[in-house]
C-alpha cells in the first residue's frame, strides 16, 4: 500500500491524502489550500493525480480546508462516491455551494478592477454548477457503521470532537493477505468544548496520519478566553467602535454567538447588535439543530428544556442574508459586533468589512482561530502596519486582538495523549496538518516520552506500508 501526502503536508491547509492499495485508489479529504493568492490558485487548480482514476473519497469533516476543493475534483472528472457522516454531508453541501458562490463573486469583483487596468479577466476555480454536481456524489455513513469503499478496505468513522459531524477514519486494510489498521485522525478536537462530544482516542492502530496544528502550544482554559472576549468587546464599545471577527461559519461562529449571548445575559458586556453577516452561517445553524444526536450531554439537556433556540439566537442577534443588508452595515456608525466568513479573511464578505473598518482606530479586528501563513488573517494577527485587500493597500489603524483559547483543535497535551494511545501498536505515525515548528515540537515531546516512530512527510511525498 502507498500513501501520498498531496495536501496539509508541512503546512495546515489543503488536507488531501491519496491511498493506493490492491489496484484501487482512495482519497482522504479534498480541501482547499490557503496561502499566497497566486500559489493557492495554482495549487488548488492542479491535481497531482488523475481524478478520473479515483475510486472513492472519504471526508473527515466539512471545513473548507478539508472539503473545499471537491467541486474542482468533480470538474476534473471524478464521478465516484464521497463518504462522510450525515451531518458532514449536509454541512459540506452548504459549504461547497457557498464556496462556489464566493469563487464566482470574487472573480467578478477582481475582474472589474482588472478591466480598469486593461488586464485579462480571471476564471473562478469552480462554479455553482460544479458544486451542485459534487453534492450528487455524497453518501451518508453513520458513526461506527462499517462500509467497504474499495475492495480490501473496511472503514468505520468515529467522532473526532472537532465540529459537528467531524470524524476520524479507521481503515482496516487487507493488502494481498497482509492485514493492518490505518487511522486518519482528521482534525482532533478538545475535551469540554461546548455543543459537541469529546474526541474518540485511537485504538490498535498500526499506522496513523495525525494532525499537529498546535503541537507547540498548550491551550488556555476556554473560561479565560471568555474573559478576554468580555474585556475586548467592552473596551471597543466604550470607544464607539465595531468588533470585526473573521470566523469559520461551521463551529466557530456558533461558539462565539453563544459566548456573546451568555455575556450579555449576565451583564458582563453591553448589549449591542451582534450581526452574523453570512448566509452560510444561518444555514449551518439550521443543520446544527437537525442533528441533536451529535451534541454532548450538557447541550442535549439544554435542548430538552425547550430552550434550544437560545443556543444560537437572542434578541440582539441579527443574521443577514442579502448583499444589500451586508453593505448597509458599513453605513452604520454605532458600536456592534460583526461576525463574517471566511475564518482566514481570504474570501467573502469579511473582506469588505475589513476594507471599510481597518483604518479606524476605534474598531477592533478579533482573530479567533489559527491563520495560515501568507493569508490576510495571518498578516492581521502579525499586526502588519499595512495590508492589501482586493489589491488595494490599507493602513491598519484598528486594534488587532487574538484569542486562542476558543480553538476547536487539540492543544499539545491532547495531541500527546492521542498519539500515546497508539504506543503499543503503531509502527509509524505521520504528522500532517501542522507547520514545521509545531510538528517538530510535538515530535520531540513524544520522543522524550519514548515514542520515536514519527515522521513529518514532504508535500507530494509517498511512503510504502
Amino acid at each position: 500500500m502507498r500513501i501520498t501526502f498531496h495536501g496539509a503536508a508541512r503546512t495546515v491547509t489543503g488536507s488531501q491524502h491519496l491511498l493506493e492499495v490492491n489496484g484501487h485508489s482512495l482519497l482522504l479529504d479534498c480541501g482547499l489550500y490557503q496561502g499566497p493568492r497566486r500559489e493557492s490558485f495554482e495549487r488548488n487548480r492542479q491535481f497531482r493525480f488523475n481524478p478520473r482514476r479515483l475510486d472513492a473519497v472519504i471526508l473527515s469533516h466539512a471545513h473548507t480546508d478539508h472539503c473545499g476543493n471537491l467541486p474542482n475534483l468533480v470538474k476534473n472528472g471524478y464521478e465516484g462516491p464521497i463518504y462522510a457522516t450525515k451531518a458532514t454531508t449536509h454541512l459540506a453541501r452548504i459549504m461547497v455551494m457557498d464556496s462556489a458562490h464566493i469563487q464566482e463573486a470574487d472573480a467578478e469583483y477582481v475582474n472589474r478592477k482588472r478591466a480598469v487596468r486593461g488586464e485579462q479577466p480571471i476564471e473562478p476555480l469552480y462554479t455553482r454548477a460544479d458544486a451542485e454536481q459534487t453534492t450528487r456524489y455524497f453518501r451518508d455513513v453513520s458513526y461506527e457503521q462499517s462500509f467497504e469503499p474499495v475492495p480490501g478496505i473496511l472503514v468505520r468513522l468515529v467522532d473526532a470532537g472537532h465540529i459537528l459531524g467531524s470524524a476520524s477514519v479507521i481503515l482496516d486494510i487487507d493488502d494481498h493477505g497482509r492485514k493492518f489498521r490505518l487511522w486518519f485522525s482528521g482534525d482532533i478536537g478538545r475535551r469540554g468544548l461546548p455543543l459537541i462530544k469529546d474526541p474518540v482516542l485511537p485504538e490498535r492502530a498500526d499506522y496513523m496520519i495525525m494532525e499537529s496544528t498546535y503541537g507547540d502550544k498548550v491551550h488556555r482554559d476556554p473560561l479565560v478566553a471568555f474573559d478576554e472576549l468580555r474585556d475586548l468587546v467592552t473596551r471597543t464599545v466604550r470607544r464607539g467602535g465595531k468588533v470585526i471577527i473573521p470566523a469559520f461559519a461551521i463551529g466557530r461562529t456558533q461558539e462565539i454567538v453563544y459566548a456573546l449571548h451568555q455575556l450579555m445575559v449576565s451583564g458582563d458586556i453591553p448589549r449591542v447588535p451582534v450581526i452574523v453577516d453570512s448566509p452560510l452561517a444561518i444555514n449551518v445553524s439550521e443543520v446544527f439543530s437537525a442533528f441533536p444526536e451529535c451534541f454532548d450531554e450538557e447541550t442535549q439537556a439544554f435542548m430538552n428544556s425547550g430552550k434550544h433556540r437560545e443556543v444560537f439566537g437572542f434578541d440582539d442577534l441579527v443574521y443577514t442574508r442579502s448583499v444589500e443588508d451586508s453593505k448597509a452595515l458599513n453605513q452604520r456608525q454605532e458600536p456592534m459586533v460583526i461576525i463574517s466568513a471566511s475564518g482566514m479573511a481570504e474570501t467573502g464578505r469579511i473582506l469588505h468589512h475589513l476594507k471599510n473598518n481597518i483604518e479606524d482606530p476605534k474598531n477592533t479586528v478579533l482573530i479567533v482561530s489559527w491563520q495560515a501563513p501568507n493569508t490576510l488573517g495571518r498578516r492581521l494577527a502579525d499586526r502588519e502596519p499595512q495590508v492589501k485587500i482586493f489589491g488595494e493597500v490599507y493602513e491598519r489603524r484598528a486594534e488587532v486582538a487574538t484569542i486562542g483559547g476558543l480553538s476547536a483543535h487539540a492543544g499539545q497535551n491532547m495531541l500527546v495523549e492521542y498519539a500515546q494511545a497508539t504506543r503499543e501498536s503503531a509502527h509509524q505515525i505521520f504528522l500532517v496538518h501542522g507547520e514545521p515548528k509545531p510538528a517538530e515540537t510535538l515530535r520531540q515531546r513524544l520522543a522524550d516520552a519514548g515514542m520515536h516512530n514519527l515522521s513529518y512527510p514532504d508535500l507530494h511525498s509517498s511512503v510504502e506500508l
